[in-house]
C-alpha cells in the first residue's frame, strides 16, 4: 500500500505559535498576536486583549477636560509595575514631575492576606484554636518587585505610585517644550525603540513610549504640522518591528482638518475622550447613571495584526466613571426607560406601540 501523502495547499491555515518565553505583563492573542495591557481592565476587554506589540495608539484629547491624562497615567503605571522601560515626552518644562501623579496599583485579596502585618494579628482578639488557619506570614511587598503581577491591575487614582517603581533606571523623560531640534527628538525615540528589536524565539523585554499633547501650543513643534506628520509616520515604521507600544495624545482642534484626518488614518488604534457638562438635563434623562459619569470614550479604530478581518465592536461609545472616586471603569451607555420606571433597557414591553400595557405582538 502506498504511503499516504500529506495534503499541502496554499490555502491551508497558517497557525502562529506564541514565543516560548515571554516577558511579564504580556498576553497571547489570536493569529500570534501578543498584547500589552493598557492599564485599564475594561479597555483591554473592549479592544480584545489590549494594545498589540508594534502598534501605534493615538488618543484625541478634549480641550474642555484632561480626561486623556487618565488613560496616559494608567498606561504608564502599568508598564512601571511590570518593570517595563518607559520613554515619556511632554510639553512641560519638567516632564519627570508628571511621574509623581501616576496611580498606585490596588492589592488583590491574596496579596493583602500575604502582606498582613503579624503585629496587627497579635492585637486581634481571636481564639487560639482559630489562629492556625491564618498562618504566619511575614510582610513582603517585594512580590510585586519580582514581577509577579497580574496582566492588568486596578489603579487607585488617589494613591501615588510607590517610590521604588519611580527610582528604576529604565525611565527616560524628554521635554518637547524647547528641545534642541526635531531630529534629536526622533533620534531619542529611535534609540529607545532599538532596545526592543523583535526576535522570533523569545520576548525578553518590552517597552512603552508615551507622548503627551504632541501639537499643544506649549510644544515647540506646534506650527510644524508636516514635520510632525512625517515624524509620526517614521515612528509607526520604527515601532512596527519592535516589541513596544507607542501612545500619542493630541488635541485635534488645534490641527487643520486635513492634518487631523491624516493623523487619525496613521493610527493603528484610535481613541477619543470627551467631557460631558454637569447640567445637561436632556442627557441626564436619556442615560442611566449620568451623575456618576465624568466623560465619554469613543473607540474609532482597533488595531488588526496578522489578519485582514476588521474588529467589529458591540459598542463604540463608553462612559468613563470613577468607581468609589478611586478606580477608573468603562461602561456601555444604557438608555433610561421612557416611563421613568426602573428597567434594564429601553421599551422592554412586548408591544410594538409606545403603550406600557403588555400584549401579544400582531403582524
Amino acid at each position: 500500500m502506498a504511503a499516504t501523502k500529506t495534503r499541502a495547499s496554499s490555502f491551508s491555515r497558517s497557525t502562529s505559535v506564541a514565543p516560548a518565553t515571554q516577558a511579564p505583563g504580556l498576553k497571547s492573542g489570536p493569529n500570534g498576536t501578543i498584547f500589552l495591557s493598557s492599564g485599564i481592565p475594561d479597555l483591554d476587554k473592549i479592544l480584545g486583549g489590549g494594545f498589540p506589540l508594534g502598534s501605534l495608539v493615538m488618543v484625541m484629547e478634549d480641550t474642555e477636560a484632561p480626561h486623556h491624562m487618565l488613560l496616559l497615567r494608567n498606561f504608564m503605571s502599568q508598564g512601571l509595575v511590570h518593570n517595563q522601560p518607559l520613554l515619556y515626552a511632554s510639553p512641560s518644562s519638567e516632564p519627570r514631575a508628571f511621574l509623581g501623579t501616576l496611580p498606585n496599583p490596588v492589592l488583590s485579596k491574596d496579596d493583602k492576606a500575604h502582606n498582613r502585618d503579624p503585629v496587627q494579628e497579635k492585637d486581634l482578639r481571636i481564639a487560639w484554636q482559630y489562629k492556625k488557619y491564618f498562618g504566619e506570614h511575614q510582610p513582603n511587598f517585594g512580590s510585586h518587585r519580582d514581577g509577579k503581577h497580574e496582566y492588568c491591575n486596578d489603579f487607585d487614582l488617589r494613591k501615588p505610585l510607590e517610590r521604588h517603581f519611580l527610582t528604576a533606571q529604565n525611565i527616560s523623560c524628554l521635554s518637547i517644550q524647547d528641545p534642541p531640534s526635531f531630529t534629536a527628538f526622533r533620534d531619542s525615540c529611535a534609540k529607545f525603540l532599538a532596545q526592543f528589536s523583535r526576535n522570533n524565539s523569545s520576548i525578553s523585554c518590552v517597552g512603552r513610549l508615551a507622548i503627551q499633547s504632541f501639537c499643544a501650543p506649549q510644544c515647540e513643534y506646534s506650527n510644524m504640522e508636516w514635520d510632525i506628520l512625517s515624524f509620526i509616520r517614521s515612528l509607526k515604521g520604527m515601532i512596527r518591528d519592535t516589541n513596544a507600544v507607542a501612545v500619542i495624545t493630541f488635541p485635534p482642534s488645534l490641527l487643520s482638518p486635513s492634518s487631523s484626518k491624516r493623523w487619525q488614518h496613521i493610527a493603528d488604534t484610535l481613541l477619543s475622550v470627551k467631557a460631558i457638562p454637569d447640567d445637561d438635563k436632556e442627557l441626564a434623562n436619556l442615560l442611566t447613571g449620568y451623575q456618576d459619569m465624568i466623560g465619554l470614550l469613543n473607540v474609532h479604530k482597533v488595531a488588526t495584526v496578522n489578519t485582514q478581518v476588521p474588529v467589529i465592536l458591540e459598542a463604540t461609545t463608553f462612559s468613563i466613571k470613577l468607581q468609589k472616586r478611586r478606580y477608573l471603569v468603562l461602561e456601555c451607555l444604557n438608555q433610561a426607560p421612557v416611563d421613568g420606571s426602573s428597567g434594564s433597557s429601553y421599551a422592554s414591553t412586548g408591544s410594538c406601540s409606545g403603550s406600557s400595557k403588555t400584549r401579544t405582538l400582531e403582524f
